[in-house]
């Protein structure tokens, strides 16, 4: 059996996983970047090292992220890909069938549209960080929400409350005058949601024709609210990777393995 490790650096999380052969995950790490890319690194592979079966050997190593360049001298990279093509890859892998790919992670927002097995064309977010999975993750600790909750309230919203998702400030500041007023938290939780997916239409993926399968990836796509709020507006169910955090990560694997010697 011959391992390949994927790293995937952003500016909010590192992940790091390793598939087999068969290009299933067989073992993961997940941690806070803080700033420290090379750091992060180093604890992640100390991470996979101890789950590892003893003697197991990795064969080609691929990265992408925001630090990609920088930790591929520092691993020994066999591939360096950006983010675009690792999130195709790995949307293609799971969901051969894919048109239309939705990644949102912590800090950045992607479209990718694939027409017979290529990226035709693309779309990232602004620096504004609002509709990204820190944003929400900061709303739901505001409320006292788990992410697990605040996806089961959007879900039982029945009257959602639209907030502003242009701006993040703006979006907090609603939120509070809305909870003053008397509305009910799953109304406002789930009208945040419809207002980020619009958000993420009118900006990331302005322009764009979006096909099903569209495939949702990214730690966001774990936020039911969401993942219901981008249904209903695009009338097609979304497809989802078991593990739709890693799909960077396992998108440079999978690149690594294809690598010719």
């Amino acid at each position: 059996m011959k391992y390949y490790l994927g790293i995937d650096v952003g500016s909010v999380s590192t992940k790091l996983a390793v598939l087999n052969s068969r290009m299933e995950i067989i073992v993961d790490v997940c941690l806070p970047t803080r700033g420290e890319p090379a750091a992060a690194v180093k604890s992640g592979l100390t991470g996979i090292t101890e789950q590892l079966p003893a003697g197991t050997t990795i064969k080609r190593i691929g990265i992408t992220g925001s630090a990609r360049e920088m930790i591929a001298k520092l691993v020994s990279a066999d591939t360096v890909k950006n983010e675009i093509t690792t999130q195709a890859t790995a949307a293609l892998h799971y969901f051969p069938d894919a048109r239309t790919v939705i990644e949102i992670g912590g800090q950045d927002s992607k479209i990718i549209l694939i027409e017979d097995g290529l990226v035709r064309d693309f779309g990232m977010n602004s620096i504004c960080a609002a509709g990204t999975g820190s944003f929400l993750d900061h709303q739901a600790e505001r409320l006292g929400l788990s992410r697990e909750r605040f996806g089961e309230l959007a879900c039982a919203s029945c009257s959602p409350n639209r907030v502003s998702g242009r701006c993040t400030v703006f979006a907090e500041s609603e939120m509070i005058h809305k909870q003053q007023s008397g509305a009910k938290t799953e109304d406002i939780v789930y009208g945040l949601c419809q207002s980020l997916v619009q958000n993420y239409l009118n900006s990331v993926a302005a322009g764009k024709e979006i096909l099903p399968p569209v495939v949702f990836q990214g730690g966001l796509a774990y936020n039911r609210g969401m993942l219901r709020a981008f249904e209903e507006e695009l009338h097609t169910e979304l497809l989802i990777p078991d593990r739709p955090e890693l799909t960077g990560a396992a998108g440079a694997a999978i690149l690594a393995s294809r690598r010719l010697l």
